[in-house]
């Protein structure tokens, strides 16, 4: 009998990364576990600086990007001036673009960072950039116009005071630069993570290539023979730790909470329960689900927030009567066992809360190595990435410029 050929492995380049606002580095350990390895990471939060130094100890930490110019950035990671950088990936701060927030984007401090870090990228000159982002980056304007000063007797709105007017500034300034882009909105359940949280992942590509999306591993109920969303059992169901480490619900909630059984919400409890409970609340519009929320066991879990015990984003376990503990906050962003959260309790928290699930996180870094080593992707058409539309960058962008005509429109004939 003929002896079996040895099966070829293709010969892989190490990638390395320089990361900026790293957190507690949920994308770094991602990209990491599919072989891409940070030089550098840039933190301000003295908590994540406290975790980062922890557990990655010879690990250089700068500071705050904008106190640094390319070339102390490119020495700080021990590059010269003519070394090549394979990826430049972060996550700048988010809360300009969230659609709870007051929506002043550039104009505010923060946003400004946003495009400090694109214009690095482009100084830089990696040959591939990630940025992730909440998914108000989608619809956030680049300047803020008061709503009294919007419609009849005044101008149509600008391109950049339209709502996706920021992320239309961040294109033009990457494709100026001559970098391809692609862009969608995703949930990490479709990529192995025990929870519904939706991201925006960016990626440009120096060459001016638009890569493809990234690549399901799982969907909500096993679609293209792919395996189903991992659940919060799956996550936590086996966690053995005889302490857990958690904020504590009020008395006056838990009453409520020894009525409400795995996956129950306010609306599970009587109605003049319901009523007792939520208050004023109980009026006010929308579907409310945050409040008195156990988690259920057979389902992904809800995003993770930076608080588990809000009134309005509860995110109680699903049988104890208490939050979600870190340890079990850790799980279900999929943080190993040894990575340790340093901080007070809260700030534990909101570093674990803030991170990318590390099942995004090896998805990107699958699409970075494919890329950077020529390798073929597999293209899955039709996969609903998330449970909004449009959210993909040709889809997108076709939206953006339609509705910037209709304004122009309404404001002539109004």
């Amino acid at each position: 009998m003929p002896a079996k050929a040895a099966k070829i492995i293709p010969f892989r380049k190490k990638i390395h990364s320089l990361s900026f606002f790293s957190g507690a580095m949920g994308l770094d350990l991602g990209l990491e576990a599919e072989g891409i390895e940070p030089l550098l990471v840039s933190e301000i939060d003295k908590s994540c600086i406290a975790t980062i130094r922890r557990n990655k100890p010879d690990l250089n930490v700068i500071g705050d990007i904008r106190e640094y110019t390319p070339a102390q950035i490119r020495k700080a990671a021990g590059l010269g001036a003519r070394d090549e950088i394979d990826l430049v990936v972060g996550g700048p701060p988010c809360q300009p673009f969230s659609t709870a927030g007051k929506r002043l984007s550039f104009e505010d401090i923060r946003g400004n960072v946003f495009l400090n870090f694109i214009e690095m990228i482009i100084q830089l000159k990696p040959k591939l950039a990630v940025i992730e982002n909440v998914r108000g980056l989608l619809s956030a304007p680049l300047i803020h116009r008061p709503h009294q000063q919007r419609g009849r007797g005044f101008a149509p709105l600008t391109p950049e005071e339209m709502p996706g007017g920021a992320l239309w500034f961040a294109l033009n300034m990457l494709r100026t630069a001559k970098y391809g882009v692609s862009f969608n909105l995703y949930n990490a359940a479709n990529f192995g993570a025990p929870q519904k949280r939706e991201r925006v992942i960016l990626i440009a590509s120096r060459d001016g290539v638009s890569l493809p999306y990234l690549e399901p591993t799982h969907s909500k109920d096993g679609l293209m023979n792919l395996p189903r969303w991992r659940t919060v059992r799956q996550a936590i169901g086996k966690l053995k730790i005889k302490e857990h480490d958690f904020v504590k619900f009020p008395e006056k909630r838990l009453k409520y909470y020894r009525l409400l059984k795995a996956g129950q919400y306010w609306k599970h409890l009587p109605e003049h329960l319901q009523k007792e409970a939520l208050g004023a609340s109980y009026y006010a519009g929308g579907g409310k689900t945050g409040f008195l929320r156990r988690l259920p066991w057979d389902e992904a879990s809800p995003t993770l927030v930076t608080h588990p015990a809000m009134p309005a984003t509860d995110l109680a376990h699903p049988e104890e009567d208490r939050p979600l503990s870190v340890q079990e906050y850790k799980k279900l962003q999929e943080f190993p066992d040894s990575w340790h959260i340093e901080g007070k309790l809260l700030d534990q928290y909101r570093q674990v809360g803030n991170a990318v699930p590390i099942s995004l996180g090896r998805a990107v870094g699958r699409h970075v190595m494919k890329y950077l080593n020529n390798e073929k992707f597999v293209v899955q058409t039709g996969f609903e990435y998330s449970r909004y539309k449009m959210t993909d960058h040709i889809s997108w962008e076709r939206n953006y410029l339609k509705t910037i005509e209709a304004d122009k429109q309404s404001v002539l004939f109004a």
